[in-house]
């Protein structure tokens, strides 16, 4: 349930901008790391595990020097978990696409993330949407059409790699503006550091229960990608959560 408007926190626009660019480099020099890694024969399940696991250290260690585990008390903890799984969902997804889709189409159907936000937002937050806005949604969704192309997906058939690629990419963007939304109403009760920490512990359980039957051994140079997967995935996690 949402809760209620007035404990939503001020609203800080430019710092929020700031976050939200860092967010996006952070996010498109992950996705450069997962197309490397999985060119190493790194299989997805294992860069995701890596890609939660590499955070939680940070978390605990930032916590330690301020207000202790205290930070991650919540009263939500079921709301929590649907956005970890939500989560969870999103970046398989946005991981599949990058990795059947050249990078640069993969990004660019991620971009319609905000569309179909602001869809969202005025559906279930119930945030005022202005006409400038809705025909800014209309303009991404013809882009949007144009990079997925459907006369040539449907002419090339739907089971082709591209084809495919482009349904996964596209419904990791949906699922992905459907988390920003959730975690949009959970930043009106809880801290950016809570909703990152629970997501990465809620996640890690199934994807650690998946983790032996995928699991191999890499090389120092694997090894210093996956945890450069976790690293940036944590400055992206944590931007676009305080940017939300």
């Amino acid at each position: 349930m949402v809760a209620a408007e007035s404990s939503a926190p001020p609203q800080h626009y430019l710092g929020g901008i700031a976050l939200r660019l860092l967010a996006m480099a952070s996010l498109s020099s992950m996705y450069a790391v997962v197309k490397l890694v999985d060119a190493a024969g790194v299989h997805i399940v294992e860069s995701l595990f890596w890609r939660q696991a590499v955070i939680l250290p940070l978390l605990f260690g930032w916590a330690m020097t301020h207000d202790g585990l205290a930070t991650f008390r919540t009263r939500r903890f079921a709301i929590h978990t649907r956005r970890a799984m939500m989560g969870l969902t999103g970046m398989v997804f946005n991981f599949g696409g990058m990795i059947f889709l050249p990078m640069a189409e993969a990004t660019t159907i991620n971009l319609s993330v905000p569309i179909f936000a602001v869809i969202f937002a005025a559906l279930f937050l119930h945030e005022p949407t202005g006409r400038a806005r809705w025909s800014a949604v209309i303009a991404g969704f013809i882009g949007v059409l144009i990079v997925l192309n459907p006369t040539s997906m449907l002419a090339g058939g739907l089971n082709g790699s591209h084809a495919m690629g482009a349904l996964i990419a596209l419904g990791g963007a949906i699922m992905t503006a459907l988390v920003t939304i959730q975690i949009r109403d959970l930043g009106r009760t809880e801290s950016a550091i809570a909703i990152v920490f629970w997501f990465s512990m809620i996640s890690l359980v199934p994807l650690g229960i998946a983790l032996p039957f995928f699991i191999t051994p890499h090389s120092l140079g694997v090894w210093a990608l996956l945890i450069g997967l976790g690293l940036l995935g944590a400055v992206a996690q944590m931007s676009l959560t305080g940017a939300l």
